[in-house]
């Protein structure tokens, strides 16, 4: 797909490379010609342990309750709803999964996120607490996924989600 055009709504974007493919979806760093964006094309690949609804109405409604709360993560620009894509902003930097696997580690890290817990569990919200989803910019750690779900403890940052957040 690198170097190939892609279209949200009429506006197209030139691909620069696959930025990675998760559960919902494929995630690509792309350009107007001016700017750097993020546009997320949906799948509908199986996913084992993972069930969906309307994958491209979760991402939006989840994207609307995070940014409610106040979590740090990349705007929404634009939906493309009958190609089921979505244009993010592009945040600049390394994920921290990139950071942890160069031996790169702050602690301060740590309480970034378990300063979003403190807003996220009170609203019974869990997120996807994996360091592919995490990038830092500026000493400041941007959630780039959109996802989250119903808290539930066995899924939260402390009993599940830490354990991936230590240099290996």
């Amino acid at each position: 797909m690198e170097g190939n055009t892609i279209y949200i709504n009429s506006n197209v974007y030139l691909v620069i490379n696959l930025l990675g493919k998760g559960k919902g979806g494929y995630s690509y760093l792309v350009s107007d010609g001016h700017d750097k964006y993020v546009i997320k094309q949906i799948h509908h690949e199986p996913c084992d342990y993972y069930s969906f609804g309307n994958k491209l109405e979760s991402e939006i409604n989840d994207y609307e309750i995070l940014n409610n709360l106040g979590i740090p993560m990349p705007k929404m620009i634009e939906i493309d709803y009958s190609n089921e894509r979505i244009l993010k902003e592009y945040i600049k930097g390394e994920t921290v999964a990139q950071l942890l696997d160069k031996k790169v580690y702050d602690p301060s890290w740590i309480k970034q996120i378990k300063d979003m817990c403190d807003i996220l569990y009170p609203a019974g919200i869990n997120i996807d607490y994996y360091p592919t989803n995490f990038v830092l910019n500026d000493k400041t750690l941007f959630y780039i996924d959109y996802e989250c779900n119903q808290y539930i403890e066995e899924w939260d940052f402390e009993h599940w989600g830490i354990q991936y957040w230590s240099i290996k």
